[in-house]
């Protein structure tokens, strides 16, 4: 019989557990899950890239409606479980739902601490704990007005961060004499209020919160010392505490956090709990690393009873604002019995500190060069005697020995179980182990098969370092392959920077990057302009002038200097007007060349550019638009007669073909996509090799993704079946718009698949049902304002410098 699990919590903490007891034992319980908020499990510790701008919520989405669907699990989200009822074993929410277990799991996470002042409660005193505190502060941020943060700890200096990234104007009061005084000492606190007040926060230090003051909304904070500091929004970071009120009034032991021993087990045998609610063995926990080990902890003794116990190690702090590197483990308090190594570096804003004691260490400080961290991590937690390199072991790992070591022996020296990344608990084996054994080769396909430097970044170069040393000369290290010469930045982080810091121009963004030249070259231009009209449709005012000279005269520059023009063939349909215009244009411009091309369209060569205007007004009068034959756009949707003409049809694959041409024509994309509808699996319109191709079968529509037929050969994914026509164009639509968002400038679709992971996509648009909407409405709000007769006030002579010959041969060979 299987057995009924019941979870209160659907955080980080059950959300490992389950990863772990489907993979072990999928079909020993069905699963209930209660969630107080009205959504899916997502990564807690990335809500501050979304304050920020840097990420969107669908990108920390852990595990989507359709995973849940995949596995069976019930969850119930909106609801919050008020009553325990350990005789009948039950637990009851606060819809009506009372549901039965055999095995109980409480994870419900901790509750932020809210200082007891006069006008804690005023209507815009936020906490900083989940998604809706995020969203309450992004709306109170289009003010632009003044916020004030009580908590000068990591998330208080995050929720600063995010906030002046939104254009607030922010003020850190911290009651202690220097920041994050729990985790830094006072030198390193100085240097990150130094580095926190460089980006323009006001920092104010032993501040102690008098009131917070205001007449029916927040209007200040006042201070003990009668300062009085004005704010439209305060936001509370002084802590968090374990919620342990549900298991406290079922009667289980209770003390900071729900008792647990080091298998987890609450004081009813039933009855498990883990994460931030629980005391484990006299210890909370509020980082992710413990959380995840208490996540496998609990998973063996649900899977198989077996006897895998949580065993308390210090964890790593690590501040994730962007650019403010820092790095503390263990006691770093002073003493007789220890002695300290210290390094500074006050030009360069480095800071290291080790702390020993029998010639063994037991804490770490680093500021602004962390690098070094999981090696003095690992050497702390194994305890090993530094005696042999105490003279050099401030400089890091590769210096021991007295000289400048490979950097990769370094790395090559630390053990499989040494922690590589702490956000998420990864170690080197598992690290070494997934490049290994599923043939990785890029640190996008780390990312996305361990997770590691997938959150805060800080672990990035020792990633790195592991691909470097599992491949060898295969692999490249260079992480990080700049836009162009003008910047040092690579792709991924000029679209993150535009999108954190709401860059909205061209001269926006090159001043706020740091551009290296005034201008941009061929390169960058197109970059940032392709950049700024995805993730600001509306807002942003496409440049023709950063444009490819393809692109800016609406054709396909010949190696004569003529131009080829491709008018639009919706599905590849024609008529007899559309072949009698095209006849026409021939005729009365002179065209040498007429030509069929692959993709069920006819291409006009040899046109002089002084008569492309011309051509495209008379080509305009006969109903046709653009082909987009030299776009970084849609260009054609190949496709057979389908079930309209042929004997084998399944679906009418011409009219789907025509249908997704029309609605997707006109948006922008990193590179050039092509597509294809087959009408069955015999596939005449070679819908296998396509970015995005549909195999029409009996049951419905096969999408598939990812092929290449140019200078790479490559077959097509599959994405997955659909059953109607409808769901075939939100999928298609939606996986678009994910590539839009997500891809490098020039980079296909099969290569970016290939960077973030085929089962991610898949995951993403179609697992995750709201995901694959939030997509699917992004990009109808972007067709809004998509080219749909881009030439038009060009041809009638109001726009007529697009047609100028700017630095054609340079746009050109770039795009070549």
């Amino acid at each position: 019989m299987t057995d009924r699990l019941v979870i209160i919590g659907n955080g980080m903490a059950p959300g490992r557990m389950l990863e772990h007891l489907l993979e072990a034992t999928p079909d020993r319980y069905r699963i209930t899950i209660f969630n107080a908020e009205p959504r899916v499990n997502y990564d807690r510790i990335m809500l501050s890239p979304v304050l920020s701008g840097e990420k969107a919520f669908e990108e920390i989405v852990i595990h989507g409606d359709g995973w849940y669907i995949k596995h069976g699990i019930v969850l119930y989200k909106g609801h919050r479980i008020v009553a325990i009822d350990r005789e009948a074993r039950t637990v009851t929410s606060d819809q009506g739902v009372t549901e039965p277990y055999d095995k109980l799991v409480i994870a419900t996470g901790s509750v932020p601490f809210i200082i007891p002042v006069p006008g804690a409660s005023l209507p815009g005193v936020l906490s900083y704990r989940d998604l809706d505190d995020v969203n309450a502060m992004l709306l109170a941020a289009q003010s632009r007005a003044k916020a004030v943060v009580i908590g000068g700890g990591l998330l208080g200096l995050e929720a600063a961060a995010g906030l002046k990234e939104r254009g607030m104007d922010v003020t850190v009061l911290h009651v202690m004499p220097t920041l994050m005084e729990r985790q830094l000492d006072p030198a390193a606190g100085y240097l990150l209020q130094k580095a926190v007040e460089a980006r323009g926060i006001k920092v104010m230090t032993n501040a102690n919160t008098k009131a917070i003051v205001g007449e029916g909304k927040v209007e200040g904070v006042e201070l003990a010392d009668g300062t009085f500091v004005p704010a439209t929004l305060v936001v509370m970071a002084v802590g968090i505490r374990p919620n342990a009120e549900l298991a406290r009034n079922a009667g289980l032991d209770v003390n900071r956090g729900i008792v647990t021993d080091d298998l987890l087990q609450t004081s009813d045998p039933h009855i498990l709990a883990l994460g931030e609610c629980a005391e484990v063995c006299g210890h909370v926990y509020g980082l992710v690393a413990p959380l995840y080990e208490m996540a496998r902890v609990a998973a063996a003794r649900l899977s198989d009873g077996a006897k895998r116990r949580f065993v308390h190690s210090d964890t790593p702090t690590k501040l994730k604002v962007t650019g403010i590197d820092l790095f503390s483990i263990g006691d770093f308090a002073d003493g007789d019995d220890r002695e300290e190594i210290i390094l500074r570096d006050a030009s360069a804003g480095i800071y290291k500190r080790v702390i020993l004691q029998d010639n063994r260490i037991i804490g770490t400080v680093l500021f602004g060069e962390t690098g070094d961290g999981a090696w003095f991590n690992d050497l702390k937690k194994k305890a090993v005697d530094i005696s042999d390199m105490r003279d050099t072991l401030i400089f890091g790992q590769t210096f021991q020995g007295g000289a400048l070591a490979d950097p990769l022996a370094a790395v090559a020296a630390l053990a499989d179980d040494a922690e590589i990344c702490g956000c998420n608990g990864v170690c080197k084996g598992a690290i070494t182990g997934a490049i290994a054994a599923k043939g990785l080769t890029e640190l996008d396909e780390v990312r996305a098969h361990t997770k590691a430097s997938a959150s805060c970044g800080t672990c990035t170069g020792l990633v790195e370092q592991l691909l470097k040393l599992t491949l060898g000369d295969s692999y490249n290290p260079a992480a990080v392959q700049p836009t162009c010469s003008c910047t040092t930045l690579g792709h991924d982080d000029v679209r993150r920077l535009i999108k954190a810091k709401r860059l909205k121009t061209i001269p926006a963004a090159m001043q706020e990057l740091e551009w290296k030249t005034s201008c941009g070259c061929a390169k960058c231009r197109p970059a940032l302009n392709y950049y700024l009209v995805a993730d600001w449709p509306g807002e942003y005012a496409d440049d023709y002038q950063s444009r490819f000279v393809n692109e800016r005269v609406h054709a396909n520059i010949q190696k004569d200097g003529t131009y080829s023009v491709v008018p639009r063939m919706w599905g590849g349909v024609t008529s007899a007007k559309e072949l009698r215009a095209i006849a026409d244009v021939v005729d009365k411009f002179g065209i040498p060349t007429v030509k069929v091309t692959g993709g069920q369209r006819i291409d006009m060569l040899g046109i002089r550019k002084e008569d492309l205007p011309a051509v495209w007004a008379d080509l305009g009068k006969a109903g046709f638009v653009s082909g987009h034959a030299y776009a970084k756009g849609l260009r054609t949707v190949k496709t057979c007669v389908g079930s309209e003409w042929c004997r084998f049809g399944t679906q009418d694959s011409t009219g789907l073909g025509i249908r997704i041409e029309k609605f997707m024509w006109g948006s922008w994309t990193p590179a050039k996509v092509k597509m294809a509808v087959s009408g069955c699996p015999r596939n005449c319109a070679e819908a296998t090799c396509k970015d995005v191709g549909v195999i029409c079968v009996d049951s419905g529509y096969e999408v598939h993704f990812a092929g290449a037929a140019g200078l790479d050969i490559k077959g097509t994914e599959v994405l997955g079946l659909v059953k109607t026509d409808d769901e075939a164009l939100e999928v298609i639509a939606a996986l678009v718009q994910m590539y839009r968002e997500q891809a490098r400038y020039l980079e296909r679709i099969y290569k970016w698949a290939k960077r973030v992971g085929i089962d991610e996509i898949r995951r993403q648009i179609l697992d995750d049902l709201p995901r694959r909407r939030a997509f699917f409405d992004r990009f109808v709000f972007s067709q809004k304002f998509a080219q749909v007769d881009p030439w038009s006030e060009r041809v009638s002579g109001k726009d007529k410098h697009e047609f100028q010959p700017l630095e054609a041969v340079a746009f050109q060979q770039a795009a070549e």
